[in-house]
């Protein structure tokens, strides 16, 4: 049990981490990153590219670059279930 709440520490850590130090994406442009919220009903035209899922069980933070409908360039910071879970 406390191997569990160990991992869990770690892998906070790590998102918190992650999300104080800026993009994970190509960002050549120092474009700002934007949370995504729950609602919000953003302007993709083109997606760029998105970070990598970690392999950990549990909600973690990716990012996708994108271009909106007027060619300006976005990053937008969201959650996903982490690839590490296992059905079994």
């Amino acid at each position: 049990m406390s191997r569990v709440l160990i991992a869990m520490a770690f892998t906070g850590a790590s998102a918190h981490a992650l999300a104080l130090e800026g993009s994970t994406v190509d960002n050549p442009e120092g474009t700002p990153v934007e949370d995504y919220a729950y609602g919000d009903h953003p302007d993709i035209a083109k997606v760029l590219s998105t970070s990598d899922v970690p392999n950990v069980c549990g909600p973690v933070l990716v990012e996708m670059a994108y271009e909106d409908s007027h060619g300006q360039r976005h990053i937008m910071r969201y959650q996903v279930m982490g690839n590490g879970c296992s059905n079994g």
